[in-house]
């Protein structure tokens, strides 16, 4: 067997012919073949049966490493490309180096994340571990130099990751960039029921559409994930059920604009919403993500209403970049500064308290001293609370790239005074000794609190109290920072468990239908479980039986290597009916 595949396909599809043989038939010939045992002579060479053999490269029984940078929407990905690797039987790690295959998830927005991602490759690459791309940078950018002779799994291709690791493992380099469609419409994505890993076992991720509708010229974004596609209501609201079914009680809804949602397909985004609302429990909270100001605007009244609702946080994201009509111009930004301070100024009357963040990009081109000023004033205006401070970065193949160039000093210290003036108030401070009803679903950074987060998504840090997690509690404010606010559990309050069912363990697999529960391995039915506690032996011998569930539509699991495979079986018929003879 070659040690590797010379040739990248663009398409696992390319090389299956209309005369190659289905799934089903083909493991039909399997029962016919039985691999010749090799005989051990060595008591040190003999393999125990817990384990393959060290050389061994059946897809399956490797373990991975996934890393993810960007987004939530890139993290949404990340877990599903987890979960189904893990559902498949490969041992999904935290460890990079016991690891044979690094999965790398990348966000192609800012110079400084591709770097890292670049970084990654050469490391991988000098550990001598298999790679497998994804994220935004391969799909914009598929023909870098440095991305050659990689395996890449598009950004609407993550249903398909298992077939790209395994080919990847058997040393072939494949490449899947395509679109999903459905009668030439273009649709949001992988399918929503799709197994997945949650990084976070409380805290579900929903994308609900991909793409956007503007054409902003400094962004890459564009590039990778297109035009907008929207996935239906009811998709989206089963999603969510099942979700809370399986313990979570934090919804994140993402996307590149969730305003835009369902413009594509005669919908909008409070319809979508009223609807989620309906299927939230009590306790448990929904977050909306970001939103450009040009598709909120019409859909401010509702807008209003669904953050008023007590099982939605009052939050909002929605980025200015900057506060000079010239510079929003020269972005392609479709709206001015007035347009999004009509939208501030409203939400923050009719939502009393609620957290508006913002982003600002500092020194874009053509960006004057007198532009600066005006964004300053903004800030110094809103005094956001929550502030993504960005220096330019010209993407390769953006407008934004051609145009004149801010002076790089002048960029930095536009971004150094932002900051400084970021800096310079305490948004938090008024609300010592206030009395707060909070939920607590994560672990602070420095391992010493647990984070939980108020109806307007004020980070409140509690006491390391297990107890506490995933509980609806009420806390007296005793400390205020920069970013955070402290707050102490009251002793009297009611604790309300947000979950309606236990939460699953943390690396256990979500997602998994009764379909695939009891999918046949080798005559007998079998439960899937979290990737680690599945027996070695039961997934050596069952991979290539194994169609997945989810990609048993059309015209089923299409495998690179079936030509070889179908010619191996009928020389090892040839021969061994040689031997009969």
């Amino acid at each position: 067997m070659p040690a590797a595949c010379e040739s990248v396909l663009e398409d696992i599809e390319d090389i299956v012919s209309a005369e190659d043989l289905k799934p089903h038939d083909r493991q039909f010939v399997r029962k016919n073949v039985f691999p010749k045992v090799r005989k051990r002579n060595s008591q040190k060479n003999v393999q125990t049966d817990d384990e393959p053999p060290s050389d061994s490269i059946i897809p399956g029984v490797q373990k991975i490493w996934i890393r993810t940078w960007g987004c939530s929407h890139n993290n949404s990905d990340g877990e599903y490309m987890a979960g189904q690797l893990a559902a498949y039987g490969y041992k999904i790690t935290d460890d990079s180096a016991e690891a044979d295959l690094w999965l790398l998830n990348s966000c192609t927005v800012k110079n400084p994340a591709e770097d890292h991602f670049r970084n990654s490759i050469k490391k991988a690459q000098e550990g001598k571990k298999k790679v497998v791309l994804a994220g935004c940078v391969p799909q914009a950018q598929p023909r870098q130099e440095y991305l050659k002779g990689l395996s890449i799994i598009g950004v609407q291709q993550i249903d398909r990751v298992v077939e790209v690791v395994e080919e990847t493992i058997k040393g072939h380099s494949v490449r899947l960039l395509g679109q999903k469609k459905d009668n030439g419409k273009r649709l949001g994505g992988a399918r929503l029921d799709l197994p997945k890993i949650r990084k976070n076992p409380l805290i579900e991720i929903i994308s609900i559409n991909t793409g956007c509708l503007n054409a902003c010229t400094y962004c890459k974004t564009k590039h990778a994930r297109g035009d907008l596609a929207s996935y239906p209501i009811e998709e989206l609201v089963d999603r969510a059920k099942q979700s809370f079914q399986e313990g979570v009680c934090e919804i994140w809804l993402t996307s590149e604009d969730t305003g835009a949602y369902g413009r594509d397909i005669g919908t909008d985004l409070p319809t979508l919403l009223w609807k989620l609302v309906e299927v939230i429990p009590e306790g448990a909270m929904l977050r909306l993500g970001m939103t450009n100001p040009p598709y909120i605007l019409e859909h401010l009244e509702e807008m209003a209403k669904i953050l008023n609702h007590p099982r939605v946080y009052a939050f909002l994201h929605i980025p200015v970049q900057s506060a000079s009509d010239s510079v929003l111009m020269d972005m392609k930004r479709e709206y001015c500064v007035a347009d999004f301070k009509q939208v501030v100024d409203f939400l923050k009357e009719k939502v009393p308290g609620i957290t508006i963040a913002t982003d600002i990009i500092c020194g874009f081109p053509g960006e004057t001293d007198e532009d600066f000023l005006e964004t300053m004033k903004l800030v110094e205006l809103y005094r956001f609370p929550s502030l993504f401070i960005n220096q330019f970065y010209p993407r390769p193949g953006t407008p934004a790239a051609k145009m004149l160039q801010v002076p790089a000093a002048v960029k930095k210290q536009r971004t150094k005074d932002l900051s400084q003036l970021f800096h310079s108030y305490n948004p938090y401070d008024h609300k010592v000794g206030e009395r707060q009803r909070v939920l607590v679903t994560e672990e602070s950074f420095d391992s010493n609190y647990y984070v939980a987060h108020n109806p307007f998504y004020e980070q409140v840090l509690v006491p390391k109290d297990p107890l506490l997690m995933g509980k609806m509690v009420e806390v007296n404010i005793y400390e205020a920072g920069k970013h955070f606010m402290k707050g102490q559990p009251v002793s009297d309050a009611r604790v309300h468990t947000a979950s309606i069912t236990r939460p699953l363990a943390k690396g256990e697999v979500s997602g998994l239908t009764e379909e695939f529960r009891r999918a046949p391995q080798n005559g007998t039915n079998w439960k899937a479980q979290p990737s680690a506690e599945i027996p070695v032996e039961t997934r050596r011998s069952s991979w290539m039986a194994l169609q997945l569930p989810w990609q048993q539509e059309g015209d089923g699991l299409k495998i690179l290597s079936v030509s070889l495979a179908l010619l191996a079986v009928l020389v090892m018929f040839y021969y061994g009916g040689m031997k009969t003879e």
